[in-house]
């Protein structure tokens, strides 16, 4: 069956890969700790889904999350200067 061979196909799983990360794939994607993304995803504070005992994240969720995280965003004028 073709979509069998998709699942365990290696470009398969990098497609699935895509969609659903691990604490661990999440981690280093943002470069912190699984302890850190734990911690983060137990208070609420990053978006994800529990299956289970584990957590799951949608990058695209954590993007726009990263996204909502940015500091400093206003325009910087020097003192003096309009």
């Amino acid at each position: 069956m073709v979509v069998e061979e998709a699942l365990y196909h290696p470009a398969g799983r990098e497609l699935m890969n895509e969609k659903w990360l691990t604490v661990k794939e999440v981690a280093e994607y943002l470069q912190l700790s699984p302890d850190q993304i734990y911690h983060l995803a137990q208070q609420g504070k990053i978006p994800a889904s529990k299956v289970g005992a584990r957590w799951r994240f949608k990058r695209e969720k954590i993007d726009e999350w990263m996204e909502e995280q940015t500091v400093g965003t206003q325009s910087y004028t020097r003192r003096g200067q309009s």
